[in-house]
């Protein structure tokens, strides 16, 4: 099914003396043309204003386990209703989802649906928050914070799974209508961001230290370790040792493995013992919540009490085999309050992944 390309008036930017317009959405500062797009190519100059392209359109829905995004301290093994758009506001040469991120058609986005029909399928599928993933949700963040609204008007969490590259102003915006976040931190160096994202790392720790130490979101890190590139001992201390300093010990932080993909295909999958290796420096370093990610390791998956270093919740994966953290929050055995959102127990979501279709009758 072809999805037409939406003219949504878009937030962020201004016209210039030239005839042109600046995008100030994010550090990219994209100047357009009339007709022309930015690097994300769904925000667009249209009748000498910039417009949204992918407003309501989607590419497709699914129900995952919130594990999956990946957040381990956000109402553990709860299921999250998880969408994205097309494009992306970043070149990464390794992305892994890059036939979302990187489609320049507009046939991809298979769903046409208005902010509360999100929430209300979200709702009706026992979802407890509305994740915007897959791509980022900063391209289309004048979408997802109105799907926002309508989610908390149904009692619903939100969750942006992002690569945190943001301007100051929009960055307040957005997140005053999320619950919680996961950042790519993609590496700890400016050439890597530079080479292999087309960015810079600066934006992106601006963007952590925000959402630490300016609002409520709940906050997760994660990590993509590339053999050879973002890998080493020394990078990875001092990316623990900033976290630490600027952010604190709860902040949990994922190491997850690469496998190769769009334009790193003859860069190695990331070992098993590379992961270990790293948490091994992140936990040294004094983080008290390191995971491991896209690997079975219940070691790396599982969260332990910084009190009394008891299991309490046991993951292989994305599947929680136990969780004893009580509803308040805390160890059962030393009654050490661990980091995060926590509610009554109820039966874990699983490792499953379902696709959802809005409109069924549709799809051809």
């Amino acid at each position: 099914m072809s999805v037409s390309e939406s003219h949504y008036p878009a937030r962020w930017w201004h016209a210039l003396p030239n005839g042109r317009i600046q995008c100030d959405l994010c550090p990219r500062d994209c100047k357009l043309h009339e007709g022309q797009r930015g690097l994300c190519f769904v925000r667009k100059m249209e009748g000498g204003q910039m417009v949204l392209t992918t407003y309501g359109r989607s590419s497709g829905f699914c129900v995952d386990p919130i594990e999956k995004k990946p957040l381990n301290h956000f109402y553990p093994g709860s299921s999250v209703f998880s969408f994205g758009t097309a494009g992306c506001n970043l070149a990464c040469k390794f992305c892994q989802n890059w036939d979302i991120s990187k489609s320049r058609e507009t046939d991809t986005l298979m769903d046409q649906a208005s902010p509360d029909e999100i929430a209300a399928a979200a709702e009706r599928a026992g979802s407890k928050s509305v994740a915007f993933t897959y791509n980022d949700p900063v391209i289309f963040a004048e979408y997802a914070m109105d799907v926002a609204d309508a989610c908390h008007a149904r009692g619903l969490k939100t969750v942006a799974v992002t690569a945190g590259y943001i301007h100051e102003a929009p960055r307040r915006a957005f997140y005053a209508k999320m619950d919680a976040a996961n950042v790519d931190l993609k590496a700890f160096t400016e050439d890597f961001y530079f080479k292999l994202t087309g960015a810079q790392l600066q934006p992106v720790l601006d963007t952590l230290v925000y959402l630490k130490r300016e609002t409520n979101v709940w906050t997760e890190i994660t990590t993509l370790l590339i053999p050879g590139h973002n890998d080493s001992d020394a990078e990875i201390a001092a990316m623990s040792q900033w976290i630490m300093r600027e952010l604190g010990p709860e902040v949990p932080l994922h190491f997850s493995a690469f496998h190769p993909d769009w334009k790193m295909r003859d860069v190695p999958p990331t070992p098993a013992s590379t992961l270990s290796r790293a948490r091994d420096i992140a936990l040294k370093a004094g983080l008290h919540y390191v995971y491991t990610g896209n690997v079975h390791d219940t070691t790396g998956g599982t969260t332990f009490c910084p009190g009394c270093h008891d299991p309490l919740i046991v993951r292989d994966w994305y599947r929680i085999e136990r969780n004893s953290v009580t509803p308040e929050g805390r160890c059962p055995h030393c009654g050490h309050a661990i980091a995060g959102h926590f509610d009554a127990s109820h039966p874990a979501f699983g490792n499953r992944r379902i696709p959802i279709a809005l409109h069924p009758e549709s799809r051809p």
